[in-house]
């Protein structure tokens, strides 16, 4: 099992380091800033050997080539995005399989947010890092993409084991939730999840990682197939990607 350290970084990112003890590996999925993975792996006294990017934009790549210059680590990130992304030392696609110390990361798809967009799957330690795809309690602007991309990208990781630690790359939970909470009020478990995030963040605490049966059961992005959530919209009738597409639509103002 690889252990995992959240790094908050900037006014709201989150990159993640990831360890393999038996052999000392060590890698950062994205580098918002490298400044904080640095006294990160200092206090643990871990060598960085791999930098995961998941996608071209700044706030999750403007620090890649400081962190490499620093540390020597090996730059993996999207063969589809290689164009704007920093120099790869290895371009992924979901034919692709490379390891972290002992333990192989699936690379998973998931265009919507961005069009190369890709998220990292480690199966055997239950984590999956999927930046601003499937976020905690929401998912990314739709930037790039289509709704319909958007939807079967969330379809994937959806389909991932219910137990699944989601590691996304914001701090925007508790907006998240709230808007959740303007479409299903009466959701029990949307209710219990608010007020959790609210008292982390009243701590000062990250709200992410979190299981993805938890997102399963709050996440509107998730249940736009839903009965109840179609209704909420006032599309009782229409298939997921319109129902999606107006869930998306309504978070962009709200």
């Amino acid at each position: 099992m690889l252990d995992l350290v959240t790094v908050p970084c900037l006014a709201d990112n989150y990159a993640y380091l990831i360890h393999d003890g038996d052999t000392g590996q060590t890698a950062v999925i994205d580098v918002p800033d490298p400044g904080p993975i640095l006294a990160a792996l200092e206090a643990r006294q871990w060598r960085l050997t791999d930098i995961l990017i998941t996608h071209h934009h700044d706030d999750h790549i403007q620090g890649v080539d400081a962190l490499r210059a620093q540390t020597g680590a090996m730059v993996l990130g999207a063969a589809a995005d290689a164009h704007r992304l920093p120099r790869l030392d290895l371009a992924l696609d979901e034919s692709t399989s490379f390891s972290v110390g002992g333990e192989f990361a699936h690379v998973i798809d998931v265009p919507g947010h961005t069009i190369g967009h890709i998220a990292f799957h480690f199966p055997d330690s239950r984590l999956a890092f999927t930046a601003d795809s499937l976020m905690a309690g929401g998912c990314g602007r739709l930037f790039e993409g289509t709704p319909r991309q958007m939807l079967a990208s969330l379809r994937k990781l959806a389909a991932l084991p219910p137990e699944t630690l989601i590691c996304s790359g914001h701090e925007y939970t508790a907006s998240n939730l709230r808007f959740a909470a303007t479409l299903e009020p009466g959701n029990p478990e949307l209710i219990s999840r608010a007020a959790e995030v609210a008292g982390k963040r009243a701590r000062g605490i990250p709200t992410v990682p979190v299981p993805l049966q938890v997102e399963l059961d709050t996440n509107p992005f998730l249940r736009a197939h839903l009965p109840a959530l179609k209704t909420a919209v006032g599309l009782p009738d229409a298939d997921d990607v319109t129902v999606f597409a107006e869930i998306r639509a309504r978070k962009d103002k709200f």
